[in-house]
């Protein structure tokens, strides 16, 4: 359950919007480069020096995500509602364990 909504559902609503065959593998590499930039950015306070690469990650990331958005030709859901910016890190462990 995420916000009152069973995650299922989410996941269904993202699904669709997610059909494109390259805007699926630029997801799948996206968002782990976003969802990984994250700690790498907590972990550059202590060492400088990853700032970059964290910047690097987090940007590619997202570009993956809007070019793979280009070809499916719609809109990131998240622009809709905001709260699928972590429905898609869900759909996409979801994907890796071969449930979507």
């Amino acid at each position: 359950m995420f916000l009152n909504r069973p995650w299922n559902e989410w996941i269904s609503e993202y699904e669709m919007s997610h059909q494109q065959p390259v805007n699926r593998l630029c997801h799948t590499i996206g968002i782990p480069l976003i969802a990984l930039s994250i700690p790498v950015f907590i972990v550059s306070i202590i060492f400088p020096g990853l700032l970059i690469m964290a910047a690097i990650m987090f940007f590619t990331g997202w570009l993956f995500q809007f070019v793979g958005h280009g070809f499916e030709g719609k809109p990131p859901e998240f622009f809709k509602d905001w709260r699928f910016l972590f429905v898609g890190l869900r759909w996409w462990f979801y994907k890796i364990r071969g449930r979507v």
